[in-house]
């Protein structure tokens, strides 16, 4: 097996830099900043931000990241303090909240959760997947949550809510409405 070499000083400089514009440039303009742009602010040509980011796709999912690692880690944290259906629930309002507050990662996620039944294998994807894999599994154990739920239609209908809540007002006020209409439809009763 091959090992990658380390990126040399410079190369690393140019990538910080272009994340740390990237994350700047999705905030103020959504998933379609203009990665000219990007690397023009970041001081480096567009060939430096193809050879590190080859898509768009890949420069949101290094932008994220840590981001989404953040909110995947949190499954564990709201399983700790709550029961399972209310940690579900809590969880799915952060990552709904998340997606409306950091213009680009509903973009993100969105192909991660419509591709043919499956996510797409993605760090940020199988981060996301394995979250709600835990937080589902878990309340339909506790028979709060149908048994015929997958995590990826959760996953689906929390990217659903999140965009309703923000095509409601603009600013996702309705989101935890939304989600509780959710979690009652998708009770252990309801089938």
């Amino acid at each position: 097996m091959v090992q990658a070499r380390p990126m040399r000083a410079d190369a690393r400089r140019n990538y910080e830099r272009l994340l740390t514009v990237a994350v700047e440039a999705f905030a103020e303009h959504g998933e379609g900043a203009s990665l000219d742009d990007i690397a023009k602010r970041a001081g480096v040509g567009s060939g430096t931000l193809y050879r590190h980011f080859p898509t768009r796709q890949a420069l949101l999912e290094a932008a994220y990241l840590d981001r989404v690692e953040a909110i995947a880690d949190r499954a564990d944290a709201l399983a700790a303090e709550l029961p399972p259906a209310e940690a579900l629930g809590e969880w799915l309002y952060e990552l709904g909240a998340g997606m409306i507050r950091m213009r680009g990662l509903k973009a993100l996620l969105g192909p991660a959760v419509t591709d043919s039944g499956a996510l797409v294998s993605t760090a940020c994807g199988d981060s996301v997947k394995a979250a709600a894999g835990r937080l589902v599994r878990a309340a339909q154990e506790e028979g709060t949550l149908r048994r015929d739920v997958e995590p990826v239609d959760v996953l689906r209908l929390a990217h659903g809510v999140a965009t309703a809540s923000e095509l409601a007002d603009g600013e996702g006020r309705h989101i935890r409405r939304y989600l509780t209409l959710l979690m009652e439809g998708l009770g252990a009763g309801r089938r």
